[in-house]
């Protein structure tokens, strides 16, 4: 009888090209479908709840499978996590309806930007966060942030290479805060993503917060529907997907 399976899923994306299986290069996806296919001797396919990017990483990455099989959702996640890299956790496996789609379903995506803002860089932590040196006005990035948030057409903040539909997003939550002494986050929610749209929006922050720009110029930048309106895309290893909504 052909069951329908969750996953839950904290990655390190240092190592890795991305989520999505690619001729050349390992991919989380690839990892994670050959571990299931040692375990059921079937041809599995891993439905993400949508691509991350080399060097990103994940917390809260959301996948699921069909196979006809007897395998309970404890084992999968017991063997699962014996098979994968250790860069690869599986935190929760689940049966769940037929009907189960990881990426239809998403109602919303939880991302966080993390920036090290000091005149040092870090040896330890340097895969999660982007080095900057100079100052950062985070009160300014903060104004600029909570522009964002709305029904909005982000086609300025969109990265080339993957058209879609359509670019307007609802954002439902868009902070910019001082975790510490050394590190600002970015959190941003939404009913769903463009490609490189929150790495996009956090290079222009940084050049707000290096007072590059005023924070009201994210409103010109928005509607200009350009992305050379826009500053560059910042690097990859600041974000993690923390959380996928159901």
């Amino acid at each position: 009888m052909l069951r329908n399976f969750k996953l839950v899923i904290e990655y390190d994306g240092t190592a890795w090209h991305g989520w999505q299986r690619q001729p050349n290069g390992r991919t989380i996806q690839e990892a994670i479908e050959t571990a299931l296919t040692t375990m059921t001797r079937q041809a599995v396919t891993l439905i993400g709840s949508g691509r991350t990017d080399a060097g990103v990483h994940a917390l809260g990455q959301t996948a699921n499978f069909t196979c006809a099989t007897a395998i309970a959702p404890q084992a999968f996640h017991k063997g699962l996590n014996s098979l994968l890299p250790p860069d690869i956790v599986i935190h929760e496996c689940s049966e769940v309806p037929l009907a189960f789609h990881a990426r239809y379903d998403v109602r919303a995506k939880f991302y966080r930007y993390t920036i090290r803002n000091h005149p040092l860089p870090a040896a330890i932590g340097r895969h999660y966060a982007w080095w900057l040196r100079a100052p950062l006005d985070v009160a300014a990035m903060a104004t600029a942030a909570a522009h964002l948030v709305g029904e909005k057409d982000f086609k300025a903040f969109e990265g080339t290479g993957s058209p879609r539909a359509h670019t307007v997003r609802h954002v439902t939550r868009a902070e910019v805060r001082r975790a510490d002494g050394d590190h600002i986050h970015f959190d941003i929610e939404a009913n769903g993503f463009l490609r490189y749209m929150v790495r996009n929006i956090t290079g222009t922050l940084v050049a707000i917060g290096l007072g590059q720009m005023p924070p009201d110029d994210i409103l010109s930048i928005l509607h200009s529907h350009d992305r050379r309106k826009a500053a560059p895309t910042a690097p990859p290893q600041g974000l993690c997907l923390a959380r996928v909504i159901y």
